[in-house]
């Protein structure tokens, strides 16, 4: 369950993402339309995980961020933006691929001990407002391996080919597209993307 708030952010989301995408070689120019969101849960509840699935001109792109109370050690160079919450106070977002407790839940998702999380909603004061499920879904394909292996993320995505053999990989699905948006890359095989992989 991610409870989420009808809070105002300081930078925007729309702001600090479209920041970050203009420092990545990936990410494209213009500017960028959400498609959807999807969010894991830390069962220690100390750390937000949102992925962003956007189109920038022809391009569909994929961020997944961390949310923290307090600054990650070591990863300054991974800070996409220090923001004001209104109601949790200060946060922290961090690329997902370069926060440990990030990449402990794609682990997880990988290999089915946790799904994704369910959207409930609270206003400022607090109070109740429901809940909804997120519009990106996630799934699970390909074979879970015999030797565990690296998370490699998928920042451009490709909607018309999610196929990946038996790879172990999380699909992100929306409206009438799907693609992959991260993969477990074999010990034994070459990564994926150099610029996106760290193991737990």
């Amino acid at each position: 369950m991610a409870t989420i708030y009808t809070a105002e952010l300081t930078p925007s989301k729309k702001e600090f993402v479209t920041a970050w995408l203009d420092k990545q070689f990936w990410g494209g120019t213009g500017e960028p339309e959400l498609i959807g969101t999807y969010r894991f849960d830390d069962t220690s509840g100390e750390v937000g995980f949102e992925g962003f699935v956007v189109k920038r001109e022809d391009r569909i792109l994929h961020l997944p961020i961390t949310y923290r109370a307090a600054p990650l050690d070591g990863a300054d160079d991974y800070l996409i933006t220090k923001m004001q919450h209104s109601v949790l106070g200060e946060r922290w977002a961090y690329d997902a691929m370069a926060d440990p407790v990030g990449i402990h839940m794609l682990n997880q998702a990988l290999a089915g001990e946790i799904q994704q999380a369910e959207y409930h909603f609270y206003n400022e004061d607090g109070q109740y407002l429901g809940s909804e499920d997120s519009d990106i879904s996630i799934y699970i394909r390909g074979e879970l391996p015999d030797e565990w292996g690296t998370v490699s993320v998928h920042h451009v995505l490709d909607p018309l080919d999610e196929d990946g053999g038996e790879l172990r990989r999380l699909v992100g699905r929306w409206e009438d597209a799907s693609a992959t948006l991260f993969e477990l890359t074999p010990p034994s095989k070459p990564q994926a993307e150099s610029d996106s992989v760290i193991s737990e």
